[in-house]
């Protein structure tokens, strides 16, 4: 499936190849992205080539932080009504509740979940499609522009507890460092920003109750023009429940506040069902996981929702036809050729 996002998340796409010595417009030409994106931001594009354009731009350049340079410089405007939505709320928990209801019309392939535990609240971000190669430039250009809306809406003063990346840490954290001001972690169970639980209480001295009424109705609109169907919704809530073991249609089911048989149904009718989702979110994922070879298998298996490293690698095997180990090898001989097959 072709998932879409605004053309906004190009803000100033060109001035920062530009600034790395790299020409904007030839890397928009490999990625499939028309010059007239740069020009609308609410032209909604592929989010698959703006994933291809992230990641040749930061080859092209020979630096790892190519997605969190452009989100250094981006303010609540560039997320459009949903930066209205986000800021008219009393409370960072409605404003992040607010950007979870609308973010797919922002952006529908990134899936935003907030979970609170032991007094902290992690805020985890997943991005949905199939992106070949590595997400690392898109993962840090959301997660700094994620950053950088709380800190617009909480103050500069505010300071996440730290900030989480699945992916391997860059040889240089300069630009980590100057962006965050936060410790930085890499190689986590999941991408996303932890605080304080008790940040989500926190005023937002923007609220206006009048302006915030007619905001909601305004999204909420908006939503009911857009055509998200329900394997798009099961598909999003896999994604962002099978770290934690409690992934099952039921569960599905209670979330989208419906029974199981409504859940099966609808998907039946697109000729899907719950299982075929889940195993096509795992092939997805699993991709991205063992590309590290830092990262223990066994921790992979309970990312992707396995009781056990040995049911991970039956499905594995079964899936790929080889084991990881021969996966990696593979994987390894054919690096010399990636960036063909990015283009």
């Amino acid at each position: 499936m072709v998932y879409l996002l605004r053309s906004a998340s190009l803000t100033n796409y060109v001035e920062v190849a530009r600034s790395v010595g790299v020409d904007p417009y030839e890397q928009l030409r490999y990625a499939g992205i028309s010059r007239s994106a740069l020009l609308d931001p609410d032209i909604m594009i592929p989010a698959d080539a703006v994933g291809r354009l992230l990641e040749r731009s930061a080859r092209a350049a020979e630096i790892e932080d190519f997605g969190l340079r452009m989100a250094e410089t981006r303010h609540l405007s560039n997320l459009g009504p949903l930066g209205f939505a986000v800021r008219e709320q009393p409370t960072l928990r409605k404003a992040l509740e607010s950007m979870e209801r609308y973010l797919r019309l922002h952006n529908e392939a990134l899936v935003m979940r907030l979970e609170e535990t032991e007094g902290l609240a992690i805020i985890r971000e997943d991005l949905m499609g199939g992106i070949p190669g590595s997400v690392r430039q898109a993962t840090e250009l959301v997660l700094g522009v994620m950053y950088r809306m709380l800190s617009m809406i909480l103050g500069t003063a505010w300071k996440p507890r730290t900030v989480c990346f699945t992916h391997e840490a860059p040889a240089s954290l300069v630009v980590h460092a100057r962006v965050f001001g936060a410790p930085v972690s890499f190689n986590q169970d999941f991408d996303g920003v932890v605080c304080l639980a008790s940040d989500l209480d926190a005023a937002i001295p923007t609220y206006d109750p009048v302006l915030a009424q007619q905001v909601r109705r305004y999204m909420d609109s908006m939503l009911l023009q857009s055509n998200a169907t329900m394997s798009d919704k099961v598909r999003k809530l896999v994604i962002a429940l099978l770290p934690s073991g409690i992934c099952s249609v039921d569960r599905v089911a209670q979330d989208l506040g419906v029974d199981r048989r409504t859940v099966n149904r609808h998907l039946a009718h697109h000729g899907e069902t719950y299982l075929s989702i889940v195993d096509a979110v795992r092939v997805e994922m699993v991709v991205r996981y063992i590309e590290s070879r830092d990262r223990p298998l066994s921790e992979v298996a309970t990312l992707l929702g396995f009781s056990s490293l040995s049911a991970f690698s039956r499905w594995f095997g079964g899936r790929f036809g080889c084991s990881v180990s021969a996966w990696r090898s593979r994987k390894g001989q054919r690096s010399g050729g990636t960036d063909d097959a990015l283009a």
